[in-house]
């Protein structure tokens, strides 16, 4: 089995795809679950067919090119995750519609990005399970779609892949309680500048 346990860069790094390209090169794929990327530790395939062992000490992103014991070159990809996004450029909401839309799906701690006018927060069951919670809270002004995105999209921090996307992470603190009980919560606010929404 195939060990990649050397990190090299990114694919978009101008060295790293003299590297890829290079005659007599032959890199393979491999493509990570949004927890498998997260291990330091990982078992899986490569896109011909070959067992491969990742160890890294960092989360891995969309593009980030390894190493193998054997010199091969492995890129990642990262399997898409399934997002609701809601249009709110044009949908006309006033500040109060949009700040009481905002409180119901805030108070689901649902993770959250911002592109260009649309909100996406990623699916954490099914999507009926998401569209019967947002139907009743969703003006009709809003427009809303399903999308499969890179999970990259809702990182905390950031991570090597986040110049893909052009991510501009903003961190609030707040507080809000709930009838007995006040606690603290800690949530990303992720805007994306790419319109593309951090397509490879």
């Amino acid at each position: 089995m195939r060990l990649a346990d050397s990190y090299v860069g990114h694919r978009a790094d101008p060295a790293v795809e003299k590297r890829l390209t290079a005659p007599a090169t032959d890199p393979v794929t491999v493509v990570l679950s949004d927890t498998d990327r997260r291990r330091s530790r990982v078992r899986t395939e490569t896109d011909d067919g070959r067992d491969l062992g990742v160890v890294v000490p960092q989360d891995l992103g969309d593009g980030d090119v390894l190493e193998a014991d054997d010199g091969t070159l492995v890129v990642v990809e990262l399997a898409r995750i399934d997002a609701l996004v809601l249009d709110l450029d044009g949908s006309g909401l006033t500040p109060t519609a949009a700040l009481e839309l905002g409180h119901a799906l805030g108070n689901r701690h649902w993770d959250l990005a911002l592109r260009d006018g649309e909100a996406l927060f990623p699916v954490p069951d099914s999507r009926e399970r998401m569209d019967a919670v947002v139907e009743s809270e969703l003006p009709a002004a809003v427009d809303h779609r399903y999308e499969a995105v890179p999970p990259t999209l809702f990182d905390d921090a950031g991570s090597p892949a986040d110049h893909e996307h052009g991510g501009a992470h903003d961190h609030a603190d707040h507080d809000h309680g709930h009838e007995d009980h006040d606690h603290r919560h800690s949530h990303g606010v992720h805007t994306i500048d790419d319109p593309g929404g951090g397509e490879p």
